[in-house]
């Protein structure tokens, strides 16, 4: 216990305290400063003991903590769904709300303390005050609960009516699971009555686990693969001749996504190498150069290009053209056997259509304005390989802006960077991941005129590709 208590963080023990609330009283869970407080609590209340540590193992799969489960408790993760299965001490209502602060954005939140506010005292609704925070106050208050979730689905309906869509769904998904029990097997699992005995931690539909008996590609070398950060800031060189891409600026902000993915992917195991300000030519060199690498005892292998776009192609910082697929076929089996069967992984930021330039506070990462209207939705899928184990992460649709902060870092690579360092410790595949950051991207709103933005990934996985963090 007390190893397992050093490895979790603040946050971690304060999810642990929310999903263990039926077990343990408030006030003592109130009083728990530490793992080891909330551990002591567990066993005074007998949920917990050398004889006895499945409900650790099950607080430790819902919070993604899979790596604790093989040391230093020795188990592994079909052991607790085995257990599950006989017997699930954390109700599904109180699963459902913890995914849900989990998934919401910090612009939600700040609605709902916004429209909480003189409903809970502000004390209770300062900056600090995590989800988790806000529905154990509307608890104690009587605002909340298993059978009381109305104002929870007021507040949805204000700030986004696809939360409580989610709710409702993973609610009625649980309701009717339990109906399949009979009362001889409810009586056989042993576990208390009203709560659900479900087959695998549950998830909101479409959520990471409903593929989790899909195999997973290898991902146990270390370091896992390389990590090719091309970052192109300064487009001086394109702006010196009088051509076509003269009016593409400099993309500042572009170093604060390229210490993002640095620092992500260091994390996750990955060589990092990043090259500065390259022009066309210079691109497909150093592309050349790592696909020619021997990366026999690696296992993936990541390139994020940060630069300015139009459709289906990027720009060198000389404002000469590459085309995307030219740099994603550079991988495929044919030119890159040591790669063979590994996935390919590809974060492109960069426009992929019209420019305009609304404010200072928001860029487009394109260069040229395309009036022509036209949609050709064949050029992303012409953008990957027609072979498996590639995936396309394009910061927007085809004909459409990305946008960039000059001071914060792209939309699309900061919602990528910190869903991947939230996630991947829960074991999270990462097109679930871009599931997730699909919908905090297309969520946000420009300040000038309402700009909008849709991420768009695109894969031929056969696998799904989890990417470890321990």
């Amino acid at each position: 216990l007390l190893a397992v208590s050093e490895e979790l963080g603040e946050a971690e023990l304060s999810a642990l305290k929310f999903l263990s609330r039926e077990l343990v009283p408030s006030r003592r869970l109130d009083g728990a400063r530490s793992a080891h407080d909330l551990f002591e609590a567990l066993e005074e209340r007998g949920v917990l003991g050398a004889g006895d540590m499945s409900f650790l193992r099950e607080l430790l799969l819902r919070i993604g903590r899979m790596d604790l489960l093989a040391a230093p408790l020795g188990s592994g993760r079909e052991q607790v769904e085995r257990e599950l299965r006989e017997r699930a001490r954390v109700p599904p209502y109180r699963y459902l709300l913890y995914q849900l602060s989990e998934d919401i954005t910090k612009d939600e939140l700040m609605s709902f303390k916004l429209f909480l506010d003189g409903t809970l005292p502000r004390s209770k609704l300062t900056s600090e005050a995590t989800m988790l925070d806000i529905f154990i106050e509307m608890e104690k208050k009587g605002l909340l609960g298993k059978d009381n979730l109305s104002m929870l689905k007021s507040l949805c309906e204000k700030i986004n009516i696809s939360l409580w869509n989610r709710i409702e769904e993973g609610l009625n998904l649980f309701g009717q699971e339990e109906m399949l029990i009979t009362e001889e097997e409810r009586g056989s699992t042993g576990g208390p009555e009203g709560h659900l005995a479900l087959p695998v931690a549950p998830a909101f539909p479409g959520s990471h686990n409903d593929s989790s008996q899909l195999e997973a590609y290898k991902m146990t070398s270390r370091p896992c693969g390389v990590c090719l950060i091309l970052n192109n800031h300064n487009f001086a060189k394109a702006r010196e001749g009088v051509l076509e891409p003269k009016y593409l600026r400099d993309r500042n902000g572009t170093d604060v996504d390229a210490a993002a993915l640095r620092n992500v992917f260091s994390k996750l195991h990955f060589r990092v190498e990043e090259y500065r300000d390259l022009t066309a030519d210079e691109i497909r060199k150093t592309v050349n150069i790592f696909r020619c690498e021997d990366h026999e005892d690696k296992d993936c292998f990541v390139c994020c290009i940060l630069s300015h776009g139009k459709k289906g192609i990027i720009y060198g910082v000389d404002g000469q053209e590459v085309p995307i697929r030219e740099l994603t076929t550079s991988f495929t089996v044919r030119n890159c056997r040591s790669l063979a069967g590994k996935p390919k992984v590809f974060f492109i930021q960069a426009c992929q259509g019209d420019a305009f330039h609304k404010g200072v506070t928001i860029e487009a990462d394109s260069g040229e304005e395309d009036a022509s209207g036209e949609r050709d939705t064949r050029f992303q899928l012409d953008c990957i390989p027609a072979e498996a184990d590639f995936l396309l992460g394009m910061a927007t649709l085809q004909n459409y802006v990305s946008y960039r902060s000059p001071r914060e870092g792209t939309w699309y690579i900061q919602a990528l960077c910190q869903h991947l360092e939230s996630r991947c410790p829960r074991g999270e595949n990462v097109v679930s991941i871009l599931t997730a950051v699909n919908r905090e991207v297309s969520r946000k709103t420009g300040e000038r005129n309402a700009e909008k933005q849709m991420p768009q990934p695109i894969f031929t996985l056969q696998k799904q590709l989890i990417f470890p963090v321990n």
